[in-house]
This record gives structure tokens, sequence and C-alpha cells, in this order.
């Protein structure tokens, strides 16, 4: 069975930054709500406490059986899980004089400790905290300090198993050997061996999934993304042609898609029915210019296409998807029990409407974990490292109503343009770019004629994970490129604009 450390939520906004450490040192880790109960099996070697907006003070704090969990593993507390610490075993956490905030030096005052091996006697951290640890109860002794704080790192000499206590955040990047800090409490500390690797991943799942499927039949809609891919795959992988797969081309997507998706799961050796229902989406969207509308209409119309394809099939009893955990996480209340899956995530309750049981191969992974899992099965690079596109495609980089002539113009530029990317070594530094139709025609002049023609701006932004994003600096020399080959080579736009708008305040979509 995988090695497993449990991290406790308690409402940090770097709670997913922790397990994304703890995965890069191929060990496995997942996130529940402090508040949720769980086993002590042979499987978990350790807990980490994550930070908290509360203070241990207020009224409301959230609290655990602290004693009984260090009773059975080791334990590391962070910023409030730190704070918790101190105070369930009596010593004193006050409102801090001046909030510390942002960058901070660290002065190891045991560097001999095995938390902080190999880490540098002076360190930078990142502080976040509006309390600090002003007396450690009896049998704590201090690890570190920072000018502003006696206490930044902290170990209770007595305890059944080790508990630390970190006043900082090491699993920010601004902590320059935080990773070094939390990779001693994984290895030296809770004797992790550091075997979950994505072929790790992949053999184990294979194993789940022939149990929770045996020899019935699963359905799945494939989008040509990388999540629908790889979990496509590892069900392929389990039970062979037992999985339906089902592309619909909603009219909608980048130019040749369609045929060059197919043609690559055909080359997987997945069992896909590609579904030609341009017609219906496009009569649909006529007249609807508001972006909300052509959402819904989008995505009605797919449940519809997919369940009378999933009619003419007899039997199905599971539904595959490809959610991944970062879905799974921000569908969990710290404060309470698991609300439901965001509904884009979700086929339109077609598992409830159909009577069929789910299967999420992938709801334990980050997004960079998925693509590793999809480099180790041997899907095509081109698929695995491709940028997110939006469920509605190119009906939201249609602004106003969308038509097929404009769908055909956007495809043409946007077509142009991601080539370009790819030609000038560009496109593995953009997190996503797109082309953007804009209602707006503008007067132009080619050769002695005079035109008007509709305008496109291009959109690049630079990410980790969408939340937030900055636009792309490309050179201007390839926007140059860039302009010339759309209004060239494309009969209807005679002007390209580029979009230098961050996020906040704008948006990466425009619609």
């Amino acid at each position: 069975m995988t090695e497993k450390i449990l991290i406790l939520d308690f409402g940090s906004q770097y709670t997913q930054l922790i397990a994304r450490c703890v995965r890069e040192a191929n060990v496995y880790c997942e996130i529940i709500p402090y508040s949720k109960s769980f086993e002590f099996d042979g499987n978990l070697k350790g807990i980490i406490l994550s930070g908290s907006p509360f203070s241990v003070n207020d009224t409301n704090a959230p609290v655990i059986n602290l004693k009984g969990m260090v009773e059975k593993v080791p334990v590391l507390g962070i910023c409030y899980g730190a704070q918790l610490s101190t105070k369930i075993y009596g010593g004193r956490v006050e409102k801090s004089s001046k909030r510390e905030y942002g960058r901070a030096q660290m002065e190891a005052k045991k560097s001999n400790d095995v938390l902080l091996k190999g880490v540098s006697e002076k360190s930078q951290v990142w502080m976040s905290h509006g309390d600090s640890i002003l007396e450690l109860p009896a049998d704590f002794e201090v690890l570190a300090t920072t000018e502003s704080i006696p206490v930044a790192a902290f170990k209770y000499t007595k305890a059944p198993h080790p508990l630390y206590g970190l006043q900082f955040h090491p699993e920010v990047h601004h902590s320059t050997e935080g990773k070094n800090i939390i990779h001693n409490f994984l290895v030296t500390i809770c004797n992790c061996s550091q075997d979950w690797t994505p072929a790790h991943f992949i053999t184990d799942t294979v194993e789940q999934l022939k149990q929770q499927i045996g020899d019935r039949k699963v359905i799945m809609a494939l989008s040509g993304g990388v999540d629908s891919t790889v979990a496509a795959t590892l069900i392929h992988k389990a039970i062979g042609d037992r999985l339906y797969g089902i592309f619909v081309d909603n009219g909608v997507l980048r130019k040749g898609e369609f045929e060059q998706v197919l043609e690559t799961y055909k080359l997987l050796g997945l069992n896909i029915k590609g579904v030609d229902a341009k017609a219906l989406f496009y009569k649909e969207l006529k007249d609807n210019p508001d972006p909300e509308t052509k959402r819904k209409i989008i995505g009605r119309l797919f449940i519809e296409v997919f369940q009378e394809e999933a009619n003419k099939l007899t039997d199905i009893k599971f539904l595959g998807q490809g959610t991944i955990y970062p879905d799974v996480i921000e569908s969990v209340s710290v404060h309470g029990p698991s609300a439901t899956i965001k509904s884009h995530h979700n086929v339109g309750g077609l598992p409830e409407k159909m009577h069929m049981e789910l299967v999420e191969p992938l709801r334990f992974l980050f997004k960079d974990e998925v693509r590793k899992v999809g480099r180790e099965l041997g899907i095509p690079a081109n698929l695995i490292d491709r940028h997110p596109f939006p469920g509605p495609g190119l009906a939201i980089r249609i602004l106003g109503e969308v038509t097929e002539e404009k769908v055909a113009l956007l495809q043409e530029a946007d077509d142009i343009y991601i080539k370009a990317l790819r030609e000038h070594d560009l496109y593995a530094a953009v997190w996503q770019a797109g082309t953007i139709l804009l209602p707006v025609k503008s007067v132009g002049v080619m050769g002695d004629e005079r035109t008007y023609e509709y305008t496109v701006a291009l959109r690049a932004v630079t990410s980790v994970d969408g939340m937030t994003a900055d636009w792309a600096h490309l050179p201007y020399e390839f926007l140059a490129v860039v302009s010339n080959e759309i209004c060239n080579n494309v009969r209807g736009i005679n002007r390209v604009v580029y979009d230098i708008s961050s996020k906040p305040p704008a948006t990466i979509e425009w619609e």
C-alpha cells in the first residue's frame, strides 16, 4: 500500500502549496479539513498542520486532538499549526505588536537538529501572521528565531513522536530553503521511502480501476484536453475496449482539432466515436450574443448529444471523468462536509439520470502530475503539453453572436498564431494563448483597395495555475510577423492588436 502524509487544512491560502512540495518529494499526501476524522493505519507516516486565517485566541478557533496524533505519528505545524501546538501544550500566543508579512531572515539556533539539516545558519523565509509565539511550553525548545520574533521554529523534546512547529511558511517559493525543511520532515523524521512516482501511480491506479469496474463498461466524454485524455488512457489500460469514448465536434473547436484528436486517440488504441454536431450548435447559437447564454447553450447541447450517444449503448454502469485534485479540494469546506464538485466538472447530472457510478482516476493529482503520468503512459507531447482551452471553445473568443463564418475566420487566425508560437519556441514559455475575434470592423488598405474588415486581439499569459496571470512579454518582432501573416492570409481580417492586461483586473478569456 502507498505511504501517506495527511495535511490538515485550517483554511490557509497556501495549503495546496504544502501538498505540492510533499508530492515533489515523491511522497503521496492528501488534504482533508481539520475537522474530518481519519484512520491511523500503517500507511500514515506523518501529519502536517496548515496555516489559517484564524487566530488561535478566537472563540471559534479550529482545534484538534493534537496530543492523540503525536502519540501515533510525527507532526509538523506550520504558522497557525505551530501556534495551535504551542497553545494546546500550555504556551502563550499573543497578537504581534506589528503584523509580520513577507520576507524575513531566519537564524538557526539548533542547526544540528534533523529538521534543519543542510539549511543555512541564516536563511530567507516567508512570514504571514498576526499572532506570535511569546512563550513556549515546558519541554519545548527554540530551533530558530528572526529579528522580529523569538520563536521561528521549535521542537517538543518529550513527545512520543517528533512534534515540530514553524512560524513561517516553508512551502512558499520565497522561503528559499523551505523545501529542504519539508524534505527533512518527510524523509528523516517520518521515514518516507519517496517511492510515489508516475510509474508507481499508474500501476496502483490500473489495479484499483480493475477492481472498481470489474467486467462492466464505462462511457466517457473526451475533449482532446490533457485531463480527459490521461484519464481515458488509464481506464483503457484497465479494461480495454469496454471503455466507450465520445468526442463531440461542437463547431467551436480549433482548426483541424476534431480530426487531429481522433487520429491521436486512434494511435493510443482508444475506443472512441467522433460525433459531428456542428450544425446543431450553430443553429442554437444563432442570434445569441450574450456570453452566459452561449455557455449554457453549449453545455446543454453537449449533454443532449452525449446522452443520445450513450443511449445507443447497453448496460453502461460507469461514467469516466477527468476530475483533478484542485477541483476536489475546492469543493470541500474547511468548516463542514464536502460540497458538490463544481457543475462544469460533472456531465450535467448524467451519473444520477442514468444511474451510473463515477470513475475518476485523476482525482488526487495536480495538473503538472497529470502531465507527468501522461508522459509515462506514452501520450504524444503535442497533446500532453497543450495550453488550457475553455470548455465553450471559440464561442467565448468570438465576442457577440457566433456564426459558422466567424468561426472559420477565427480558426484560421488562431492557427497562424499558435503555429508561430511553436515555430519561434515560445509556446512552452506561455501558459495559455489564443486569438479573440472582436465585433469591430475598421478601415484598411490592401493594394489600391479600401477594406472594411474585422479586428482580432492576440492574448498570451504567463501563470502557474490560472488564478492569477500576467500578460506574456512576447517580442515585438514576433508579433509583427504574426500580424502580417494574419492580415495577408485571412480574408476578412485587416487589423491585429495585442492584449496587455493582467489578471486581475482582467480575466484570461474575454467572455
